[in-house]
């Protein structure tokens, strides 16, 4: 099962639980790819400013102070804690370069200072995937972003899970609709609805001033509304009653339909119109997204993100994005803890190439070499000793096959498991295709 390291926050992978990480990564690249997106990789540091950009982050970055002096007294510098911000200035810098719309995809390492808990470290790797235009971006942006992550989720063996998606547009009109003014408090305060309750945020909101006793109710009754369908859209006029619809409220309605029926025909059975889905950070203008495992909503979202239009944009030049982003450490660390997948070997080898003499090592390299040509992955031994004790090392391991060279030249491979030992050419033997390389398996059923 997973395994957290003794500095606490940080996490350290056994080689056959790395190879499970391994497998969620390959899986994930290979249905973004397939959908179009490209890989890039942005620097672990960024200025402060920079990271400023998301909101009221000061108590989770990791200043970095080593490289101040090279990069200036003013630019003080920290390790990137999420990879959208870092995006946004990586897409100003190299717009000259960029096909747009441009499809990306980055799986890369981010620091956080929060305090660990389940599911939460200082250090996790994550994968994102943004959409972003020049200029504007088509709404149908936010459709696409959504199938290719269900996409990419389906491919796992997580189980259920179900992406719950909103407007921030239906929101703030909303809000407007019933008299409220200051709409980003009341959205930062149904944020918080999950981690303190509905009755902590209505007092929060009324003793603010950012909304009447009345207006904090309404705000939280819209928050309760859930449909996996498109009713959600008479649920909310229903609410609002006779008070005239703002056209923010208008335009979000239409986005979040639009949204919620699309994915339902491209991965039925996967989203929920969920009114209470805030993300309250500021960038974010339209959908936004949050992703939950049945079963396991304690463990908080999965995968989250949504659209915005201005968060990279220089001069009047804009570049409108809609992203998604999976927290990649905690969904293994679920897996691993759960049992859910394991590795069929430690190692990469799917042969062990034993000694007979330490003078056999040269021939022992000749014939690992014929076979790593073939592309089959080869341990060789390192010192001669009894072979039943090079074949257990091999079977620890969980090496399927330990080849044996003979005196007079010949050559034997023995498939430990079964104990069949029979003669083997290196220019032309092969593993079964099944042994080739470690499987990653549902530890259930295997």
């Amino acid at each position: 099962m997973a395994r957290t390291t003794s500095l606490s926050g940080f996490t350290e992978w056994l080689p056959e639980e790395r190879l499970v990480e391994l497998h969620v990564l390959d899986t994930l690249r290979e249905v973004f790819e397939r959908h179009g997106f490209a890989s890039i990789e942005s620097r672990a540091v960024e200025t402060i400013d920079t990271l400023l950009q998301k909101g009221e982050i000061d108590k989770e970055i990791y200043a970095v102070s080593r490289l101040q002096e090279e990069a200036g007294r003013d630019a003080r510098l920290a390790l990137h804690f999420d990879l959208t911000v870092p995006f946004a200035r990586y897409v100003v810098e190299n717009a000259g370069h960029l096909d747009f719309p441009f499809r990306r995809y980055q799986i890369q390492k981010v620091w956080r200072g929060e305090r660990p808990q389940d599911g939460r470290y200082r250090e996790f790797t994550q994968a994102d995937i943004d959409l972003v235009g020049d200029g504007a971006l088509p709404f149908r942006s936010d459709v696409e972003i959504g199938v290719v992550m269900a996409k990419g989720l389906e491919a796992l063996p997580i189980g259920d899970f179900m992406l719950r998606v909103n407007n921030r547009k239906l929101s703030e009109g909303f809000y407007r609709s019933i008299g409220v003014t200051d709409t980003t408090a009341v959205l930062r305060a149904i944020d918080k609805l999950e981690k303190i309750g509905a009755e902590k945020v209505s007092e929060e909101l009324v003793s603010s001033g950012a909304a009447t006793p009345e207006q904090a109710q309404q705000a939280l009754t819209l928050a309760a509304i859930r449909a996996t369908d498109t009713s959600f859209v008479a649920a909310v006029r229903a609410l609002l009653g006779e008070k005239e619809a703002d056209e923010l409220l208008e335009a979000g309605l239409a986005e979040l339909e639009e949204v919620v029926a699309e994915l339902n025909k491209r991965v039925p059975g996967r989203v929920t119109a969920d009114l209470s889905i805030a993300r309250g950070l500021d960038y974010y203008t339209g959908t936004v997204y949050e992703t939950v495992l049945i079963g396991h909503e304690s463990l908080g979202s999965i995968c989250s993100g949504g659209r915005y239009e201005s968060l990279a944009s220089k001069g009047k030049r804009s570049f409108p994005g809609v992203g998604l982003s999976i927290g990649v450490t905690r969904l293994v660390s679920r897996i691993l803890a759960e049992g859910g997948l394991s590795a069929s070997r430690k190692v990469p080898a799917a042969v062990f190439v034993a000694l007979r003499s330490d003078a056999d090592w040269g021939a022992a390299q000749d014939v690992a070499d014929a076979l790593r040509a073939r592309g089959i992955n080869v341990e060789v031994a390192l010192q001669a000793e009894k072979f039943g004790k090079q074949i257990r090392h091999a079977d620890r391991r969980g090496i399927p096959y330990v080849w044996f060279t003979e005196d007079d030249g010949a050559h034997e491979v023995k498939d430990i498991r079964s104990g069949d030992q029979t003669s083997a050419d290196p220019e032309s033997w092969v593993p079964a295709a099944q042994d080739l390389l470690p499987r990653i398996v549902e530890s259930a059923t295997d």
